[in-house]
């Protein structure tokens, strides 16, 4: 006998501004219980301390969240110079303490140096794992294990606010990078260290939509103790399923082509679309628009990479 399923079955997605203080995970099942969804995942964690985009997926949509995973993202972060910290943030204990004496054309000066591709490695206190435990389990330990070095690509770093020795910049960069390490390297850098006293997520690429808080789908999610919860209120602050992937290019296909797609068997390519250079297309019916999953071209045909299902008939 299967497992019952616990929950409702919701898809679409809800582009949360996290708070402060809140684990993404945290953040993530305080809303399910908002919808009672039976299936829901994040694309991509912010730590505690940070705020900002977190785009929550439920349902069909969970299928499309990995690529919004490698999408590239925009954060806000102010960084506390002279002060540098066992995390690289203000949750960590301090390692060492210097005078601040750079000023702000030097800070511009050096901030070229930090753009382009470049290796990182992850901080010890971060969650990626090391035979099967996180790094933060060895750092409390202070164990030091070999850390991964990853390629990451930072696309630009702009130059806000310099006052109270606190730095504020904007950075764009691929999927991987850590704006702790980076702001540890840039206090290094200046001479007198630095930690992540703030960080705010702004953007994430190809992500389209209203954010909304906790505090918003608190004030429109049903009382679930009632016999016949009235959920319409909040699911109108889903977004589409596809909300999260609009950088991707979009493929029309129409009549026979969609069951063939949707059934999860190649689909013939349209004639009038050009293949292009792209891995993955958003594929969508061109009847009424409605999104039907993900898929590649090979041999004149689209397959299937994800298929949605559950898509009305028409």
């Amino acid at each position: 006998m299967g497992r019952r399923k616990s929950g409702r079955d919701v898809s679409g997605v809800i582009l949360l501004d996290k708070p402060l203080a809140v684990t993404s995970n945290a953040a993530l099942q305080q809303v399910r219980r908002f919808f009672n969804a039976n299936k829901a995942g994040h694309t991509g964690a912010l730590d505690p301390l940070a705020t900002g985009l977190l785009p929550l997926c439920f349902g069909e949509a969970t299928k499309v969240s990995h690529f919004a995973l490698e999408a590239d993202k925009t954060y806000q972060v102010t960084a506390q110079l002279g002060v540098r910290t066992t995390t690289s943030d203000a949750e960590g204990e301090v390692v060492s303490q210097q005078p601040v004496t750079v000023d702000e054309a030097t800070i511009r000066s050096l901030l070229p140096e930090f753009e382009g591709e470049q290796s990182q490695s992850p901080s010890m206190y971060s969650a990626l794992k090391y035979e099967g435990r996180p790094l933060y389990y060895y750092a409390r330990l202070g164990i030091d294990v070999p850390r991964k070095t990853r390629t990451i690509h930072i696309r630009s770093i702009q130059f806000l606010d310099f006052s109270n020795d606190q730095l504020k910049l904007e950075v764009t960069c691929s999927k991987g990078t850590y704006i702790r390490t980076l702001i540890d390297d840039l206090g290094q850098r200046l001479g007198c260290g630095a930690h992540v006293a703030a960080l705010h997520r702004t953007w994430i690429e190809g992500v389209e939509g209203p954010w909304v808080t906790i505090d918003d789908l608190a004030a429109l999610a049903p009382n679930r103790e009632e016999p016949e919860p009235d959920y319409a209120a909040i699911e109108v602050m889903l977004q589409p399923n596809d909300c999260v992937i609009q950088q991707l290019p979009t493929l029309y296909i129409g009549g026979a082509e969609v069951g063939k797609f949707c059934s999860g068997n190649p689909a013939r390519w349209p004639a009038e679309t050009a293949v292009g250079e792209t891995d993955f297309w958003r594929i969508v019916r061109q009847e009424d628009g409605c999104f039907l999953g993900i898929g590649w071209h090979r041999d004149g045909h689209v397959i299937p990479k994800r298929v949605l299902n559950g898509i009305p008939l028409i």
